[in-house]
């Protein structure tokens, strides 16, 4: 699957409902219309995307925002990007910093991490297995089958990489100014006594 076709199947997604539990749902709906193979390559397409966006400024971002980011949050993170759709995915990868204008984020702003509900957390973990559970109901293979044949496809997991820039830390304020200053002014530190 091409990046257009990949774009065009999440835009169509993001029209569908706002919510990310119907978008699931609709997701894996349309993709059980598809050949197992193509369950492969919505996943190597899924996976081709996000590359981009494995970097040091967006794990930043991450962290100013949520108030922490582990590698596993930081992922999911990453997934949640591609649900805002190309546009907005697109600025994020070029200015994370762009991400004080997604109304999600700008929600956050000024409330700290634990006065905020479950469904405001930026992630969308479900939607790196929508293929499998796709591939699951469309071809009656297993989980480990489809990890098999998409390593056949593809090789190796390409996410096994160290972030791409320069390692910062988010929690310094002076570094995160000069390089998120509006998300900095949107998600100040909070001072623990």
């Amino acid at each position: 699957m091409d990046d257009e076709t990949f774009w065009d199947v999440i835009e169509d997604c993001r029209r569908a409902t706002p919510d990310p539990d119907e978008r699931l749902e609709w997701l894996c709906e349309r993709l059980q219309a598809r050949s197992g193979n193509e369950l492969l390559r919505f996943q190597e397409g899924l996976d081709r995307v996000l590359a981009p966006t494995l970097t040091w400024d967006l794990w930043g971002a991450a962290d100013r925002i949520m108030g922490w980011c582990s590698d596993d949050t930081f992922f999911y993170f990453r997934l949640w990007l591609v649900g805002l759709g190309r546009d907005a995915f697109d600025r994020a990868v070029r200015d994370p910093d762009s991400l004080a204008d997604v109304p999600g984020v700008r929600r956050l702003a000024g409330r700290p991490p634990q006065d905020r509900e479950d469904e405001e957390v930026l992630e969308w973990e479900e939607l790196d297995y929508v293929a499998v559970r796709a591939w699951e109901h469309v071809t009656g293979r297993t989980e480990e089958d489809f990890y098999d044949a998409l390593e056949s496809l593809v090789g190796g997991d390409a996410d096994l990489t160290d972030p791409a820039g320069e390692r910062w830390d988010a929690r310094d304020d002076e570094q995160s100014h000069r390089r998120l200053p509006r998300l900095s002014v949107l998600f100040p530190l909070i001072q623990v006594s």
